[in-house]
Formats: C-alpha cells, structure tokens, sequence
C-alpha cells in the first residue's frame, strides 16, 4: 500500500531521482528533462478525478494490483523537485517503489504523482480539457504507437467525463499542435468510448 504524502524520496539516495510521468510529461514536447525513455507502472491505473480545486478534472492514477499503465521516465536533475512540484500542483509526489519497470542498468529513486483519495469525488460539471487530453494522446502516439494509444485509452477510467473542446482557443498552458493523423486518433477514441463534448 502507497502512503499519499508529497516528497516521500529516499533523500539519503547518492542517485538521481526519477519521476515516472503517465499523462502530459509523456509528451517530450512539454518539458525538458534528461535521459528520458519509456517505462511501465505496475499496480496503478489512470483516472479522471474531480476535486474542489477546479472545474476541469486531473488525470491521475489509483491503485489497481491487475493493471499496468505505460508511461515516460526522466531525470530530475539535482533532485530539485520545486519545478516539477509546481507544475503537477494538486497532486502528491510517491514514491513509486519497484513498479516501474524500465531498461536503465542502475536503479534510481523514482516517483509519481496522483491525486490523494480523500481529495476526489467532488461532485460538480468538472470536464476534460481537449487541449490537454491532444497533448497527453500525441505523447503516447510518438512514443507507443497506435496501439500505445489505444491503451492509453483502455487503461484509463472516468471516460463518462465531458470532454471541453477548447482547441480552437487551447487553454491548457501546454497546448501542442497535432498533426491531422493525430488529432483523428484522439477524436476517433473520443467516439469510439462516446464520449460527450461540450
């Protein structure tokens, strides 16, 4: 069992931490950390989550022993946490234990994020940004594939969410731009799990 509180690290580790991203830090377009490379997580699944915190809900991840997500591993260069804190703001860093199978020879500290529990279930309108979910999808599609997509999708719950289409004004801070086979494959998911949009 995992204990949801932030910077849960081995701070006496002489080897540089690693987090283990799963939504939108698995698009190498949006950050630049080094030694970057695909990874699993073993024993977690993604979620769209609601909380009180805003009106569009967080991907995160919950504990699920029968699933295994694929993700990106990186470097956090000097162990300084404090940008990437801010960045993934509402959610808890954990440490992420030996569930991350990767192809490093050495075998660093690495962490996740998730929202904690006692956090989520917030009832409300809350939606999935588009922009956001086109960045996370274009991610797993130059990283995994079409199939790596298709999992991406499978292998996350909450898809009864309404999805807010802001592509033409993107909201998110990270907004990429697609390519057209891209944007195809997130809107034929998008149909394929009926999602609503709004």
């Amino acid at each position: 069992m995992f204990c949801f509180q932030p910077d849960t690290l081995n701070k006496s580790s002489t080897m540089t931490p690693y987090f283990f991203g799963y939504g939108s830090l698995v698009n190498r377009q949006t950050h630049s950390y080094p030694d970057a490379q695909p990874a699993t997580l073993h024993g977690w699944r993604r979620a769209w989550v609601r909380t009180a915190v805003r009106d569009l809900v967080f991907l995160s991840v919950v504990e699920d022993e029968s699933s295994t997500i694929d993700g990106l591993i990186a470097a956090v260069p000097g162990s300084d946490w404090h940008a990437l804190d801010a960045r993934e703001a509402g959610y808890a860093r954990l440490s992420s234990g030996n569930a991350v199978r990767h192809a490093l020879t050495s075998a660093p500290d690495i962490a996740h994020y998730a929202v904690p529990p006692t956090d989520t279930g917030v009832p409300g309108d809350h939606a999935i940004l588009l922009s956001y979910l086109d960045v996370v999808v274009q991610g797993f599609a130059l990283e995994f594939g079409t199939k790596g997509v298709e999992r991406f999708f499978d292998t996350t719950l909450g898809w009864d969410t309404p999805v807010l289409n802001d592509r033409a004004a993107p909201l998110y801070p990270r907004a990429q731009t697609l390519t057209p086979d891209q944007t195809a494959l997130v809107d034929s998911h998008l149909v394929r799990l009926s999602a609503r949009m709004k």
